[in-house]
């Protein structure tokens, strides 16, 4: 499958208009899916066009998951673009790399969100900063949500989940704390069928002077949505 993706990038993207592109990025995402198993429930009908999209950050597996529902642009740790083939991958699919710690290069990355906002993207950030294991859901970080109250765009809530086919949690995607990709892929691998559900939450209107708020509006619509309870107070 990934094999299949580079050779898409290398032969028909050069040739493809954008839409065309974001359609093959959502094609190739949904294959991999079915590769895996993996059934997608979607419901978007609370997700506006052209919004900051925020979400719970469980999985590698979650940037296939979204993008098979709805093409994004996605907010990356910089060392991503390191990987091999993934990270090649990723920077020809509108990731914004984000180097963490610079002030300057935060201003730069902010700067690029609002372009493809503008342009009528959606971008995905993962305001956690790290993966869980979709049991809990940790303090979102405000910063990333600046591009979206400065253009004016909504910011929406998504969250998301994998349960096994009768509804049950599943926490064979889970990719935090030591746990390596292989093993990872493996757990997926194992369960033979997985469900991965998404479900936007009403969409929060950008208010710049209430940036914090609104990172905690968003965690808390999440924590709701997944029938979590709220165990990580914010700073």
């Amino acid at each position: 499958m990934f094999l299949r993706g580079a050779l898409t990038v290398l032969l028909i993207y050069p040739w493809s208009p954008d839409r065309r592109r974001m359609a093959l990025k959502q094609r190739w995402s949904a294959d991999i899916l079915k590769a895996l198993n993996i059934r997608l429930e979607a419901d978007l009908a609370a997700l506006p066009p052209a919004s900051l999209v925020v979400a719970n950050h469980i999985s590698w597996l979650d940037i296939f998951v979204i993008n098979a529902a709805f093409p994004a642009a996605f907010v990356s740790k910089a060392e991503v673009r390191q990987w091999p083939l993934i990270g090649w991958l990723a920077a020809v699919n509108d990731t914004v790399f984000l180097r963490r710690g610079s002030r300057g290069h935060a201003r730069l990355v902010n700067t690029e969100i609002g372009e493809k906002l503008a342009a009528g993207k959606e971008v995905v950030i993962f305001p956690e900063g790290t993966t869980t294991d979709g049991t809990q859901v940790l303090h979102f970080h405000g910063a990333l949500l600046q591009p979206a109250l400065e253009a004016g765009r909504p910011v929406t809530p998504l969250a998301l989940g994998y349960h096994s086919p009768t509804g049950e949690r599943s926490l064979a995607p889970r990719y935090d704390g030591d746990m390596s990709l292989a093993a990872c892929l493996g757990n997926i691998l194992a369960c033979r069928h997985l469900v991965a559900r998404l479900e936007a939450c009403p969409a929060l209107a950008p208010d710049p002077a209430c940036r914090k708020e609104m990172a905690r509006a968003a965690r808390a619509a999440i924590i709701a949505r997944l029938g979590l309870e709220s165990n990580v107070s914010p700073p």
